[in-house]
């Protein structure tokens, strides 16, 4: 099916500012089941220079550099056209076999390169006892524990909307049972990393659900030997099918944002955003 995004920003500021560099994070990963086929950016105030960059973790950046004048406002607006084709994410071999079962080791030859996926920063005890709890109900089997873990927050944690901000700690997450969902994908993370299972953030957005049309969505992609990355969502507690639209993959969760930047000036801001994605009939 092919998916459309609208996908603006505005940035208003009470009095005129200079605007330094700022990194945007709106174009699409590039998948085998994902793939971009139209793609417009518009900015007001024009940029001086655009510099189009893949960054260190392989997602595609925008360096927008401005005129060095002030402004009242940055309008930044997206509009994304992808084929997306159904995945199964369940669909491999796992290779070695051993690693069905959870806790294992990646060979050598890939650990390297993984180090930053299994960043045990957000793996606390509390955390590491939730994903023993889930793992031991299953057998410690690596696919039904996060089949399980999507599907245990799910249906037992409150989604709560929070747009702005940094993702709350995993522990907050599981003393409250509720959270937005980028601190449900930071939970899921921190919980395959306590089992040494590589777990990184995503950022796009999702069709199909009322309460994600309108705004950025996250969830999480773990790797499995004989896989590679494959996704699943414990927002919607499910894996990746083909309605959710990577715009980008980080070891951080607070790496991601659509715009970041900073301004030249003593004033305050507001942010106001719009998303809207739809179906298209073809």
């Amino acid at each position: 099916m092919n998916l459309q995004v609208r996908h603006s920003l505005e940035y208003q500021y009470n009095f005129p500012v200079v605007l330094e560099m700022h990194t945007l994070y709106l174009y699409p990963r590039s998948y085998p089941h994902q793939r971009l086929l139209e793609y417009s950016l518009y900015i007001d105030p024009q940029p001086s220079k655009i510099v189009k960059n893949i960054d260190v973790e392989g997602n595609v950046q925008h360096l927008i550099y401005f005129y060095n004048q002030p402004y009242s406002r940055l309008y930044v607006e997206a509009t994304i056209t992808v084929s997306s084709e159904p995945v199964n994410v369940f669909d491999f071999v796992f290779y070695p076999f051993e690693t069905s079962k959870i806790p294992f080791l990646y060979d050598n030859r890939i650990y390297k390169y993984l180090i930053p996926y299994l960043d045990k920063a957000d793996a606390t005890q509390q955390v590491e006892q939730f994903a023993r709890n889930l793992a031991a109900h299953v057998n410690y089997a690596t696919i039904p524990f996060l089949v399980e873990m999507a599907q245990y927050i799910s249906q037992n944690f409150a989604y709560q909307h929070r747009e702005y901000g940094n993702a709350f700690p995993p522990d907050d997450t599981l003393r409250d049972r509720s959270g937005s969902c980028r601190e449900f994908a930071r939970l899921f993370i921190g919980a395959c990393r306590s089992l040494g299972i590589a777990a990184r953030f995503v950022s796009g957005y999702l069709y199909g659900n009322p309460q994600q049309a309108h705004e950025l969505h996250a969830w999480a992609e773990v790797f499995l030997p004989g896989a590679g990355w494959r996704g699943f969502d414990p927002t919607e507690g499910k894996a990746v099918i083909n309605n959710h639209i990577s715009m980008g993959t980080s070891a951080d969760y607070d790496q991601l944002a659509p715009v970041m930047g900073s301004f030249l000036g003593y004033t305050s801001s507001l942010l106001t955003t719009q998303v809207d994605i739809e179906l298209l009939q073809g």
